[in-house]
């Protein structure tokens, strides 16, 4: 799903996957989302050469495209159902303003005479309140949810034209992700849903050659096979009185099986003797009470060792969970949804099989060859003799041979299983964007073949387990045969009675029901160790932070001081953060602005402790974060992200998340704070409408400010918001701005966004680049000097230019839209 890229990258690997694919009509639904300033015009510059000789359809909110088309449609937002578009015209005739193009053009042409003016400034050390520090140059290899090693192809140096490098098309990384898709609200929603509303929530061409079964992460359960299974069994340790009763009654039941067969062989052979019935009557209750108790005892220790295994697996799959829970999000960035669902679900339930069909099954066949060759020798020592080679032959001899046969497929059906899955999560979550693109033949192939993989081992296995079965029953019919001629002979040597023939015979018969089932034991043990190191790869993961001490954590998050702060991701060389300062007190609010892979989204996560900082402290009240438990942090700072998770269930329970107890008054409150509470007194079932799964009812702006107002009703101490407007048209976004910032006054809160309309509001702007705070100071300060601020002031002030239409919508050749 793109987790190690920035929301911007990922957005840029869908454009250039756009661009590689060669169509005459193309659709391009908000293809400047999640981009600052510098990629967006790098951006525009790449889509103005895609449309030579075709024809393009946009649809934007951001006005920076306009230029570029021949004909502008504007919808109007309506109150009630879509309405027709609001005004048409062409770009420069019809209802357009001249007034406003001039000024566009103007504050262009005054942009590109400034930068051209201006050069190149060099970076510098710690830059104080008001003053500029050089822009670090384009070199981030950040990895994290800000960067993956991207070099955008521009950098500060104010707007980019057709001929610079960043409009040739030198970007890097992105994929819309899954809150990328159909932005906008009211009418606009209407025009991004005829883009199909696309969720390429998998990474397409890492999919295609990921090998199957790629582990979440090695930890120090996958090294030695025989320790995970010693693993297993320590976590059954709980109930080793539950196994040992489940044996017992596992073994009763095979003994019962045993005797029924004895003594009705017995029985029908005195039978046919005519004795009187009273010399029966023994062996008639015998057969009765181990009939009766073989279907007894079989129940009772089903009952029992499914009930301790299913508490076995109840505490490794809590432990499971609570090891996602600390690895997430940080920790979870390589691996793959499905693959880590098969872990999850397949792979722990198969643990269960290491107790229900092997240890119990190998201990019972024990007891009960045992007792049978026991039982058979007290008749007849050389039947006794046959019955325990055969038995130790068929469970022995083949068990290893089934095992060996099967060894390698065993192995590699839980990785098929995880691969298999990972190839229809993938392919179910990007269906949209394989379909436009002309792909979904290609990915069902992909599907079929990773089916194939595991139709081909499941065989190999089936095939090894009749081969054992085989075997058995071979061994089972030449021991039988055996001691039937061992038992003739005793008869006819008058050793024996030749009531007792018929018990020689059939209690070996019976007794192999107890070694049979061996050789599919013995591939459940294979298939349940490569589960279980699957399961403890995740459980042995190591994790992106640390403990938290036992320090009790503060009651006020003030003063929050973070001094020399450095992150890097897990397999980054570049620092995502280098050297960052940051302090807040209560009601004071920071602006952090910057290109994408700038380090935004790494502040965030390390605020928030899902990413320990590797050089540098960070402090909450004089007390070092690191100390305390990372759920404490976080009920002193929270987070609403860019692509916050939309629960499949009603607007009331999305937002009680944040607070459980809260009233309709305060949903209600949360909700006009971020600007949805007129459309939601709009809905039929109001607060109880469900929303679908990822919010997939809602338009992207709709999803994002949800999850504002969730945030905002949980009242953190420090709130952190991580691209609140995104996804929104502009005036939209500068409302939302606006009204965020005067739900905000008051309240400690850190704005990461794009967007700079509105920022006069808050305390301090910080502008990042290449982890570093390039500039900080106050808006007005900021603006005043010449520095990667003012550029990006001058690249906004060119986008903010009205909307122009005409009544037609001509699809011709070479006719952007």
């Amino acid at each position: 799903m793109g987790a190690g890229l920035s929301a911007g990258q990922r957005q840029r690997i869908a454009l250039a996957r756009a661009f590689l694919n060669d169509r005459p009509v193309l659709l391009l639904d908000e293809p400047t989302a999640n981009l600052d300033g510098a990629t967006e015009a790098a951006v525009v510059g790449a889509v103005r050469r895609l449309a030579e000789g075709r024809t393009v359809l946009l649809v934007v909110h951001r006005p920076a495209l306009l230029p570029l088309a021949d004909r502008v449609i504007s919808l109007s937002v309506p109150a009630g159902p879509p309405g027709p578009a609001a005004s048409c015209g062409h770009p420069g005739v019809g209802r357009t303003e001249p007034a406003a193009e001039a000024a566009v053009s103007a504050a262009r042409a005054a942009g590109a005479a400034r930068a051209e003016a201006r050069g190149v400034v060099a970076a510098g050390d710690a830059p104080a309140r008001g003053e500029t520090r050089g822009a670090a140059p384009w070199e981030s290899a950040e990895g994290g949810p800000d960067g993956a090693g991207e070099r955008p192809g521009a950098g500060w140096r104010g707007p980019v034209g057709p001929g610079s490098p960043a409009a040739d098309g030198e970007c890097e990384a992105g994929s819309d992700s899954p809150r990328g898709r159909a932005g906008g609200d009211g009418g606009a929603e209407g025009a991004a849903r005829v883009a199909g509303s696309a969720r390429t929530e998998a990474p397409l061409a890492a999919a295609a050659a990921a090998a199957p079964g790629r582990p979440a992460a090695r930890g120090a359960g996958a090294a030695d096979a025989a320790g995970v299974l010693a693993r297993v069994r320590a976590g059954a340790r709980g109930g080793r009185g539950r196994f040992l009763l489940a044996l017992g009654l596992g073994s009763l039941a095979l003994i019962s099986a045993v005797g029924l067969m004895a003594v009705s062989g017995w029985l029908i052979s005195r039978a046919s003797q005519e004795p009187p019935v009273l010399y029966l009557m023994v062996a008639v209750t015998a057969t009765r009470a181990f009939g009766i108790g073989r279907a007894v005892f079989r129940y009772a220790e089903r009952l029992v060792s499914h009930d301790a295994v299913l508490r076995v697996l109840a505490e490794l799959r809590v432990a499971v969970y609570r090891r996602l829970e600390r690895l997430a999000p940080a920790g979870l960035r390589e691996t793959r949804r499905g693959d880590l669902l098969s872990r999850l679900v397949a792979d722990v339930d198969a643990v269960q099989d290491y107790f229900l069909r092997w240890l119990l099954p190998v201990g019972a066949a024990l007891v009960v060859s045992a007792a049978s060759v026991g039982f058979t020798a007290w008749v007849l020592p050389e039947a006794g003799a046959v019955l325990a080679v055969g038995l130790l032959v068929a469970g022995v001899g083949a068990p290893a041979v089934s095992g060996a046969l099967a060894r390698r497929a065993e192995r590699r059906l839980s990785p098929a299983r995880g691969a298999l899955s990972a190839q229809v999560v993938d392919l179910l979550a990007g269906t949209a964007e394989l379909t436009v693109a002309g792909a979904l033949p290609r990915r069902l192939d992909a599907v079929r073949r990773a089916d194939g993989v595991l139709t081909r081992i499941a065989r190999r296995g089936a095939a090894a387990t009749g081969a054992g079965a085989g075997l058995s029953a071979l061994v089972c019919g030449l021991t039988v045969a055996v001691a039937a001629w061992t038992g003739v002979g005793a008869v006819a040597d008058g050793r024996i009675h030749g009531v007792w023939l018929a018990v020689v015979v059939l209690t070996p018969l019976a007794a192999f029901e107890a070694v049979a089932g061996l050789p599919l034991a013995v591939q459940h043990r294979q298939r349940v160790r490569r589960a279980a190191e699957r399961v403890y790869e995740v459980i042995d993961a190591p994790l992106p932070v640390r403990d938290g001490g036992t320090e009790e954590p503060p009651e006020s998050a003030f003063p929050l001081v973070v001094r020399g702060l450095s992150a890097r991701h897990a397999g980054q060389r570049t620092r995502a953060l280098d050297g960052f300062d940051l302090e807040l007190r209560p009601g004071r609010r920071i602006a952090v602005v910057g290109p994408s892979g700038s380090g935004k989204t790494t502040l965030a996560q390390v605020l928030l402790r899902f990413l320990d900082a590797e050089d540098g402290t960070y402090t909450l009240a004089g007390r070092d974060a690191t100390a305390v438990d990372g759920d404490a942090v976080r009920r002193l700072v929270g987070l609403c992200a860019q692509d916050a998770h939309i629960f499949d269930s009603s607007l009331r329970e999305n937002l009680r998340l944040a607070r459980p107890g809260a009233g309709d008054d305060e949903l209600r409150t949360a909700l006009a704070a971020a600007r949805l509470l007129e459309w939601v007194d709009g809905l039929p079932d109001g607060l109880d409408t469900h929303v679908g799964e990822l919010g997939a009812r809602l338009s992207g702006g709709q999803r994002q400010r949800l999850a504002l107002a969730r945030a905002l009703l949980a009242d953190f101490p420090v709130l952190v918001l991580d691209e609140p407007a995104e996804h929104l048209d502009l005036p939209t976004a500068d409302a939302l701005t606006a009204d965020l910032l005067t739900a905000t006054r008051g309240r400690t809160t850190v704005l990461i966004t794009h967007r700079l309309a509105g920022l006069e509001a808050v305390d301090e702007v910080i502008v990042l680049d290449g982890g570093r705070a390039v500039q900080r100071g106050t808006y007005g300060e900021l603006a005043a000097v010449d520095g990667p601020f003012g550029r990006m002031l001058e690249r906004e002030a060119a986008e903010a230019g009205p909307g122009r239409a005409d009544e037609t919508l001509p699809l011709r050749p070479g006719a952007p839209v």
